[in-house]
């Protein structure tokens, strides 16, 4: 390029002051001149674009102060769009014969304006031909009656926006019309501004108010940087319509109507929109900057495999007794008070409890082996979070519980990159809707797609009702003063990447049948539910962060039968996930935690499955099972909670089976039962799920049908869980009502491994291995009915079992090298003891304190210390019989025992293992009771921390 010796930025300034057509001259000299025009693109295509009166700024009204990324391209786009309307201007020549003789035809400019050719907009299009530019000078013109449009005309405001005004109704029964740079008002006779049946009409740069728009299919718009102040766009049957970089203001009602089915029938602009949308970026990220909430968990990848223990008396602590329970040095051990408790120690300890280690010189030199296994599911999630939870430590998830990006998500699901991908009926983008009742309404078959806009301080965002379906892709909708979006009758489609935030109500609302895939959203900070399913609502929630919302983050209740997988949900200051009112769902893979209140809250009637859930670090407990939930919890870890890790209430009746139970602060698993009803908490006011006002309405709807492929349950079922590391006792029962404990692993709790203090029902614990927990490993108080068979009791630091129980029924257990009696039969208790291998290092091996009523029969005991006996039994007790017993003393040091004819319980591979039934069908109803309640302290209150519902 001959530059004359002049530098580049000289050369940009003197081109800065050429005009469109001589930079298009310029660029056409050399490639050296091409790209200079190009590097124009911050000075002179920018002054270009925002002096152009027929656009605003290309990131107007959501983001006027962001550059866009080419001053040129958006110069470009809006010097495009005012000429394309017009696309079919030869298709329209009435005579085919005189094809070959066309010559191009030119445009008329008519002047509308006070000294001006015409004095009105009516006369100007009376005069008018095809494809004429009507240009209106500044003033007001009012039109006393309606115009018809029955010809393609442009009408442009000349000057700023805002000094031409029109006051008409309009009616346009032409193919294609331009209108630009007009303020629009409603004529006195009507309220439709601007009306179409079947042509195509452009808006740009456009001012509406206190009117209407209609536009019927098979006709089309294209509406680009206008403002909508108090009016409403309706939408009939339209097959495909654009709204962009438009704002919507102060609506009295909603703003945007969609009303129907896209029309079969398609006029000639249908073509020319969808190539555009096409042309256009495709607004879908190619990699997300998903803000993910980093969890403070320190992975630990420990397998829990059955291990094989061997006994070795020496006087000195259990290898597998748990480290926190090692005595400090020059500590005195806990031995076993009258009440069966471990108490501090005492050398001289009359009642039979633990001896001091070097009590007998002989017994340092007493060794004998005796080998058994403890066997129990395996942990989920690959034996993460099985360590304790470290202070401030950082807290890594494993890969699996990553949240994806909405880009990853897409690619690996067909069917929603087949939804974000679709355009039909009408497309919303870059959009502005505020300060009014309703942004889009989408009823009766109607179809619509919204990108990139922002909803604020309205009363709803998107309805979408009957049958239709939206596409709501990367929108911001929050302060809205009922739910952010509310699907109902059967409404569905993609709601994706939406930040959903500060809504009174849900952040989305599902109900009647409608479902939507949810799927990678931000919903948080709602003063109520962050998403609500109900009235036989459906739809699949996906790899959500669902945060800090007032309360539930997931709310199913009246039958509503969502799939909630693979979901962040976390800090909100009620449950996570509650299911109530006869609620349902699938909730599998989901990461719950730091939530106030249970991490996920099942009641009256809710039937979920959950499965393979992480529920950790909450304020309460990890999963509340209320009166007459129901259920199946199955594969979940549920982690260093400050509550209980599940707690069940009163006529519940779920099934919780091979969960990883550990870490939480007070029971494992708690079941309570108060017939009474009364439960703490302060009286909670109820809240109102439906719109239409009463909710026996919805009973009509309810399907009545029962799932048959969740498994009928009886009694509540605890089985196969491991139980391990919680602050008190691993498996806690108050219940009036059955139970059954079946196959868990019940190890190293803070206090006893099972604790039964009230049991009018029988409550049967069997095949569960249950060991190296701080206190007893089984207690059972006055007047309880429990069957304890099959289980093995192994190394707890107190009594194998201590029972006061009335028709208590030990059978076929396991019950060695516990610190205490292996089993103590306290006063007024009336128990079987029936074919149990009993064993105790320092006591006895059944101890008998006080007038008790028991049978003891065909049980091998096993000899402790030399100078301990192996039973103890009050004098002149007749109504304790012993008989057919085996007494196994101690002979020689190289003495070894083991546990065979059976091999050491439990027999896990004989017990009974529920199919668990993994169900993603849906169905629910509508309407709920809000959450309340207040904290209980501590575990010896016998309550939850938070766990009451009214």
């Amino acid at each position: 390029m001959e530059t004359g010796g002049l530098p580049l930025e000289l050369w940009r300034v003197i081109l800065a002051y050429l005009h469109l057509p001589d930079l298009g001259r310029c660029s056409l000299v050399c490639r050296a001149w091409y790209e200079l025009i190009l590097s124009l693109d911050s000075t002179r295509w920018r002054q270009l674009c925002l002096g152009c009166t027929e656009c605003r700024h290309p990131n107007w009204p959501n983001q006027p102060d962001v550059e866009p990324e080419s001053w040129r391209e958006a110069f470009k786009q809006h010097y495009l769009a005012s000429k394309t309307w017009a696309k079919n201007a030869l298709d329209l020549e009435s005579s085919i014969c005189f094809s070959l003789f066309r010559r191009k035809k030119e445009r008329r400019t008519l002047s509308v304006g006070p000294g001006h050719e015409f004095d009105s907009l009516g006369s100007a299009l009376a005069m008018a031909s095809l494809y004429d530019r009507i240009v209106l000078f500044p003033g007001v013109y009012e039109e006393q009656g309606e115009i018809i449009l029955k010809v393609p005309v442009e009408i442009v405001g000349q000057g700023k926006l805002g000094e031409v005004v029109l006051l008409a109704s309009i009616d346009q029964h032409c193919s294609t019309t331009r209108v630009c740079n007009l303020v629009f008002m409603p004529a006195w006779f009507s309220p439709i501004m601007y009306k179409t049946t079947s042509g195509h009409i452009q808006f740009d740069n456009c001012n509406f108010e206190n009117g209407h728009i209609q536009v019927h299919g098979p006709g089309t718009c294209q509406v680009k940087f206008c403002t909508f102040k108090n009016t409403h766009v309706f939408l009939h049957n339209v097959p495909l319509c654009m709204l962009e970089n438009c704002e919507f203001v102060g609506s009295e009602n909603n703003s945007v109507t969609v009303e129907g089915h896209p029309s079969a029938d398609k006029n000639w602009a249908y073509k020319y929109l969808l190539g555009l949308i096409k042309a256009s970026p495709i607004f879908l990220p190619a990699e997300d900057n998903d803000f993910l909430m980093s969890l403070d968990l320190e992975s630990r990848d420990q397998a829990w495999s059955p291990r094989t223990c061997d006994i070795v008396i020496e006087g000195s602590q259990s290898p597998t007794s748990p480290v926190s329970s090692s005595p400090k040095p020059g500590s005195k051990e806990g031995e076993v008070g009258s009440d069966g408790e471990r108490v501090a120690q005492t050398p001289d300890s009359s009642d039979g409890g633990l001896s001091p280690s070097g009590e007998d010189e002989d017994d340092e030199q007493l060794t004998y082996r005796l080998s058994y296994q403890v066997q129990g599911p395996r942990p989920v999630l690959g034996g993460s979070f099985l360590g304790p939870p470290l202070p401030g430590a950082s807290i890594q998830l494993p890969s699996c519980l990553v949240l994806n990006s909405l880009h990853q998500e897409l690619q690996k699901d067909k069917e929603a990159m087949a939804l974000a991908s679709s355009v039909q009926g009408c497309l919303i983008r870059k959009c502005l809707f505020r300060d009014g009742k309703g942004g889009v309404f989408v009823c009766s078959y109607g179809r619509a797609k919204m990108e990139g806009n922002v909803f604020r301080n309205l009363t709803y965002a998107v309805r979408c009702i009957h049958n239709s379906k939206i596409v709501m892709l990367r929108n911001d909708i929050y302060r809205c003063r009922a739910s952010g979006i509310f699907l109902r009758l059967e409404g569905g489609g993609l709601i994706a990447g939406n930040n959903i935030y500060h809504n009174a109500e849900a952040g989305v609302d599902i109900r009647k049948k409608s479902n939507p895939l949810i799927l990678c959203n931000q919903i948080h900070h709602g003063l109520r539910s962050g998403i609500v399913v109900l009235g036989n609502g459906k739809g699949v929630i996906r790899n959500n962060q669902i945060f800090s919302n007032k309360e539930a983050g997931i709310y199913i209740l009246y039958h509503g039968n969502p799939i909630v997988s693979g979901n962040h949900i976390f800090k909100g200051r009620a449950a996570g996930i509650a299911v109530n009112e006869n609620g349902k769902g699938l909730i599998t893979e989901n990461v719950i935690r730091e939530n106030q209140w249970g991490g996920v809250d099942i009641r009256r009637g809710g039937i979920p499955i959950l499965r393979s859930n992480l529920i950790c670090f909450g304020y309460s407990d990890g999963v509340v099972v209320g009166d007459e939930g129901r259920g199946l919890i199955e594969g979940n870890t549920i982690y260093a909670n400050k509550g209980c890790g599940v707690w069940m209430m009163s006529s519940s009746l779920p099934h919780v089976t091979s969960n990883h139970v550990s870490y939480n602060g007070l029971y494992g698993v708690a079941v309570f039962s108060q017939k009474d009803g009364e439960f703490p908490g302060g009286h909670g006011a109820q809240e109102n799920f439906s719109e239409d006002g009463d909710a026996i309405l919805w009973e009509t709807e309810l399907e009545k049908e029962d799932d048959p492929l969740r498994r009928p349950v009886t009694v509540a079922l605890v089985e196969s869980n491991s139980i391990n590391h919680n602050g008190a006792s691993g498996i806690f029962v108050q219940s009036s009502e059955a139970l059954q404990v079946t196959a868990n692993v019940i190890h190293a709790n803070g206090d006893r491994g099972v604790t039964i203090v009230q049991s009018s029902q029988v409550t049967r614990v069997a095949n569960n291995s249950i060991s190296c927990n701080r206190q007893s490993g089984v207690k059972v108080e006055f007047q309880c009915k429990v069957e304890l068979r099959g289980n093995g009791i192994y190394d707890n630091r107190g009594h194998g079992i201590i029972t006061k129980g009335d028709g208590t029924a030990v059978v076929e257990n396991d019950i060695i090298g516990n610190r205490g009696s292996g089993l103590q039969l306290l006063p007024r208790s009336d128990t079987k003891v029936l074919k149990n291998r009993i064993h105790s290092f320092r006591a006895y091996g059944i101890a008998v304190r006080g007038r008790v009523k028991a049978l003891v029969q065909e049980n091998i005991i096993f000899q402790g210390k030399t100078n301990k006996t192996i039973f103890q039994q009050i004098t002149n007790n007749r109504e304790c019989i012993m008989q057919n017993n085996k007494f196994l003393v101690f002979k020689k040091k190289s003495d070894t025992w083991r546990l065979v004819n059976p091999p050491a319980r439990p027999h896990l591979e004989n017990s009974l293992r529920g199919s668990s039934a993994a169900h993603s069908g849906h169905k629910v109803a509508a309407m709920a009771t809000r959450i309340t309640a207040r904290v209980e302290g501590g575990y010896h209150s016998n309550r939850s921390i938070f766990c009451t519902i009214l």
